[in-house]
């Protein structure tokens, strides 16, 4: 019974005259198809899961659609990355030129929604509501006194004073390094996205700035007269007050229309010609075969297909990802290197594209980044746990009897051996400079000015650009279109995302079994969010003995 209600027919959608488009609470905004939000059993609703990619498309076309009049937006908590509501609000704000309204309204409004709801004509809060607008802070966690007050050993070898991913293993306070990086990035962000909600909201930016820093937006009133909000009334008055904006008659009904909803009523997946192909690469990068986050085999397969694939005119790689394995990263890039030798690659970051997401950039013609993107960390790393002193102290002890001088150069019980280290070492240095040596290649700089620049160190987009990191700033539509330029293809071609979104009949057999049911029931009752943090403690990968290009931390405008 599931498996045939799961590949039950799509619903039609048809688009009534009168509509608004609607962001709300339903709208989650994806950057990979592999992102999508399941069910317990692995069921996902493409209504409601929409690629960022899509949704300006959606916005784009609506701004010509007879049959949109306005946009609303009703999103308190939004489920987007902060690049992919910079893109969104470039999207709005260019639908306004059409002449139609955008309205937003909110009741409990977290700052990323604020941010996107700030660019409407008209922006209108629940009497009993709030804006949570406090601007960004980071809190870093470090395990150092608790793994020496326990006995846990951690052997750490890093290239790069900023490369600070291991830096909580290492010290019980932050660096002044990584003080100055993180200060650094949060400024840039938070001067992009404030500066943006100042001029929307018509708001001098020193005045801006007190209303932030006084938290003033928790307090309706306050709110209000500060000009975070136009007016204050309920949710059914807004509704009305948009039924007029519509002139319909008091029996007439606001045709509410959502962004996945109404790219499902036009768009078409079997459209033939030539094609732009977009590859989404999003999550940790790891050896194996999976199809969430961006595993080698994997990508290796989908690289190999687009290659081989003649309607596929050009690419565009499109890279949101902290980094991960070292070895899975760099068989990627060898991939997108032999890809490039045959149609162009263009590369385009989303959120993140830092240490090894922005490794396996290095094959691309043309690299574009958001303002927002946390990009570079240039550097690599080995994390080595063992538990001898853990051990020692509840009797356990070990003895090695082995056929060579270092058949046993790592125990968990007895720790690295010396020559270990040393070779560990070797390991990593070569490995940042196989990094280095990619980097200069394709962003035509030599070794020392690169290695000036990385050190495990993270850029915001805007820096990136400034010191040769990206050549462009723009959003994915922006690569893509540069893409088909480059290909020579003209206005007839098509645009398809790669990977494919998976059948319903796929969902349920691919990757059925309990502890992939168990993670799904852990993530819905704590939130994504929280359940990334207990990933980080609990994951074996985490503390893996291999290289790792990894950045340290994700930053949220939340």
């Amino acid at each position: 019974m599931l498996v045939f209600s799961a590949m039950g027919s799509e619903e039609s959608v048809v688009v009534k005259k009168n509509s608004v488009l609607t962001i709300n609470l339903k709208t989650n905004i994806i950057d990979s198809p592999t992102e999508e939000q399941k069910g317990l059993f692995g069921f996902s609703d493409k209504n409601k899961s929409i690629l960022i990619y899509d949704a300006i498309e959606a916005i784009n076309k609506a701004k010509t659609d007879d049959n949109i009049k306005g946009i609303s937006i009703e999103a308190d908590q939004l489920t987007a990355g902060i690049t992919q509501i910079d893109d969104l609000r470039n999207a709005i704000q260019d639908f306004k030129k059409s002449g139609k309204f955008v309205y937003a309204y909110g009741n409990a409004v977290s700052q990323s929604s604020y941010y996107l709801g700030s660019v409407a004509d008209q922006y209108y809060l629940n009497p009993s509501g709030m804006i949570e607008l406090k601007g960004l802070a980071t809190e870093v966690t470090f395990y150092k006194d608790f793994a020496d007050k326990y006995g846990i050993g951690i052997e750490v070898i890093r290239h790069g004073k900023f490369k600070s991913a291991v830096e909580p293993f290492l010290r019980n306070d932050i660096s002044p390094e990584n003080k100055e990086q993180l200060s650094t990035l949060l400024n840039d962000i938070w001067k992009n996205t404030s500066s943006r909600m100042a001029v929307s909201r018509k708001i001098d930016t020193a005045q801006f700035r007190t209303i932030v820093d006084s938290l003033y937006g928790m307090i309706p009133d306050l709110g209000l007269k500060y000009k975070l909000a136009d007016k204050l009334i309920q949710k059914t008055e807004y509704d009305q007050l948009i039924k007029s904006k519509l002139n319909l008659k008091d029996d007439e009904k606001v045709n509410k229309i959502s962004l996945g909803k109404y790219v499902a009523s036009y768009s078409d997946d079997e459209k033939s010609g030539d094609k732009v192909a977009v590859l989404y690469a999003s999550g940790s990068i790891n050896g194996g075969d999976n199809y969430n986050d961006i595993h080698s085999e994997q990508y290796i397969k989908y690289i190999k297909d687009l290659q081989n694939n003649d309607k596929v005119k050009a690419v565009v790689f499109r890279i949101n990802s902290p980094g991960g394995s070292a070895n899975a990263s760099d068989e990627i890039l060898f991939e997108l290197q032999q890809l490039k030798k045959k149609k162009p690659l263009i590369v385009s970051f989303g959120d993140y594209a830092a240490s090894g997401g922005y490794y396996i950039a290095m094959a691309a013609d043309k690299i574009y980044s958001e303002p927002n993107t946390l990009t570079g960390s240039i550097g690599v790393f080995g994390v080595i746990p063992y538990f001898k002193d853990l051990a020692n102290k509840n009797g356990i002890r070990a003895d090695i009897v082995a056929t060579n001088a270092n058949s046993q150069y790592y125990s968990s019980l007895n720790g690295v051996t010396p020559y270990g280290v040393s070779l560990i070492t070797r390991s990593v240095e070569g490995t940042y400079k196989r990094f280095v040596h990619f980097v200069t290649q394709n962003r035509k700089k030599t070794f020392e000015q690169i290695d000036n620049i990385g050190g495990g160190r993270v850029w915001s987009g805007t820096r990136a650009k400034q010191i040769g990191l990206v050549d462009e700033l723009g959003t994915l539509n922006d690569a893509v279109k540069f893409a088909a330029q480059k290909a020579g293809l003209k206005s007839s071609y098509t645009v398809s995302s790669y990977p494919k979104r998976m059948t319903p009949f796929e969902q349920i057999f691919k990757d059925f079994n309990e502890d992939d049911i168990s993670a799904r029931v852990v993530k819905s009752k704590i939130g994504k969010a929280n359940y990334e943090i207990l990933q980080q403690i609990v994951e074996e990968r985490k503390l893996q003995s291999e290289v790792k290009m990894e950045m340290p931390y994700q930053i949220k405008i939340d």
